[in-house]
Parts: structure tokens; C-alpha cells; sequence
């Protein structure tokens, strides 16, 4: 109980920064627009290419589009705690009687939220290029790129703490988002790659995860590639939790 108490402090708190200064919202959900409306009619023209994925364009780009803002819109949360840091508010947070855990399960929470809002977003406004999908498929995308949220935010706060500086923590992140980026899929899927790419791709999670967002808009609730991509997007998760944890109870020592 002291520990949802705890999370729920943090999470309010961090809440209504973020609602006082929306500015990194909005900025996070323009450039998946931006793809979304100067990318994707390219796509129309090539969803007949030998090797593209089934279904149409739209159901082949906007998953990959929810993805990146899952993994973008929280990989670079970090450079806020780097903040609070140097303003000493971590530092009395960590001799408060708060729960470790809880410190970064609130931002974790917010974060997720604020993914899951800019995900309901960027499906109403596909739906104005033809996008058509079930409600279940909504809530299934939704689930799915939310552990995503909670993986990369786990990871850059983790990071954020063992540097406690931007011009570490930015090189760090941009290092691991580039290959992330090309090896997903996500702006074009890696069955148009040459093979040895596409070998090389299966060793990237969230291509998987991609591939399952693909299935669920086609319609296929059940299939083998979304019970894959959610067993890996938890796994990770899971292991970033237990990362992001692990760092900030390793400040209190």
C-alpha cells in the first residue's frame, strides 16, 4: 500500500508539471505527424512491391508509427530527472519516506499516459487518410506500445542517473535509437531488405513488436506474431524495470 501511496505522490506531482508545460508533448507527437502526413502517401505507390507486407499502406505505416512514439516518446524523459537532479529535488526525494520504487514508477506512469494520449491522437488523425480498425485492435495497440513507453523510460531515466549529464546522456541515446530506428521497420518494413538485413533484424525486439502492431491492424487478435511481440515487449519491460530500479536505489546507498 505504501508503495502504490508513494507512486501516486510522485505520479500527481509529475503530472502536473508536465500539464504546466506541455511544450515536450507537443513536440514529441509533431514529428510522427509530420511522417504520417509527408511519408505515408508515399507508401501508396509501393504497397504493391513485391515483398511489401498484407494489407494496405496505412496499416503497414501507422503501426510503425505508434511504435516510434513509444520508443522516442520516452527515450529522452531522462534529460528531465538530469534536471530535478542538478535542482536537488532527487536528492530530497531519496531522504524522504518514500518507497525507492516509487520515485521512478510515478514518472513511468506519466510517461506511459502522455504515449498513450499522443497514440490516441495519431489513430484519430490516420483515420482522416483511410485508416480503418477495430476497437480491439485500438486497445491491443494501446497495451502494447504503453510496455514499450515504460521500457524506454525505464532506460533513460537509468541512464539520466549513471551520467547525471545531457551531453552523455544524448550521444548515449542517439547511438542506441538510430539502429533501433533502421533495424525495426518501422518507417519501411525490413521484408523489402536485402536477406542478410533482415537477419540482422530479428535480433532487434521491438522489429517484432512491430511485426505484431502489423498483424493486430489486419486483424489478426491471435496470431503467432502478436502473442510474440507481447511476450518480448513484457520481457523487456520487465528487464528495464529492473534496470531503472536497480539505478535509483543504488543513489540511496
Amino acid at each position: 500500500m505504501k508503495y502504490m501511496r508513494d507512486t501516486l505522490v510522485i505520479f500527481r506531482r509529475s503530472m502536473t508539471l508536465s500539464i504546466q508545460n506541455p511544450i515536450w508533448i507537443v513536440i514529441s507527437l509533431i514529428q510522427p505527424i509530420l511522417y504520417l502526413v509527408l511519408f505515408g502517401p508515399i507508401l501508396l505507390s509501393i504497397a504493391q512491391t513485391p515483398g511489401f507486407p498484407p494489407g494496405d499502406a496505412w496499416q503497414v505505416f501507422v503501426p510503425g508509427l505508434l511504435v516510434q512514439l513509444g520508443v522516442f516518446g520516452a527515450f529522452f524523459v531522462g534529460f528531465g530527472i538530469i534536471a530535478e537532479w542538478r535542482a536537488g529535488v532527487v536528492e530530497r526525494m531519496l531522504v524522504a519516506p518514500i518507497h525507492r520504487t516509487a520515485l521512478l514508477s510515478g514518472l513511468v506512469i506519466r510517461d506511459i499516459i502522455i504515449v498513450i494520449v499522443q497514440g490516441l491522437v495519431m489513430i484519430g488523425l490516420s483515420y482522416l487518410f483511410g485508416l480503418r480498425i477495430s476497437l480491439g485492435t485500438i486497445v491491443l495497440s494501446l497495451l502494447i506500445i504503453a510496455f514499450l513507453a515504460a521500457t524506454f523510460s525505464y532506460l533513460s531515466y537509468a541512464v539520466a542517473l549513471a551520467t547525471k549529464s545531457e551531453d552523455a546522456l544524448a550521444p548515449i541515446i542517439n547511438s542506441l535509437a538510430l539502429p533501433i530506428l533502421l533495424l525495426s521497420g518501422i518507417l519501411l518494413p525490413m521484408s523489402l531488405a536485402p536477406r542478410w538485413l533482415q537477419i540482422i533484424s530479428d535480433f532487434n525486439p521491438v522489429k517484432h513488436i512491430v511485426v505484431a502492431l502489423r498483424a493486430s491492424f489486419r486483424g489478426e487478435m491471435f496470431g503467432f506474431d502478436i502473442m510474440l511481440g507481447l511476450i518480448i515487449v513484457m520481457i523487456i519491460a520487465l528487464m528495464a524495470a529492473f534496470v531503472g530500479n536497480l539505478a535509483i536505489k543504488s543513489l540511496a546507498r
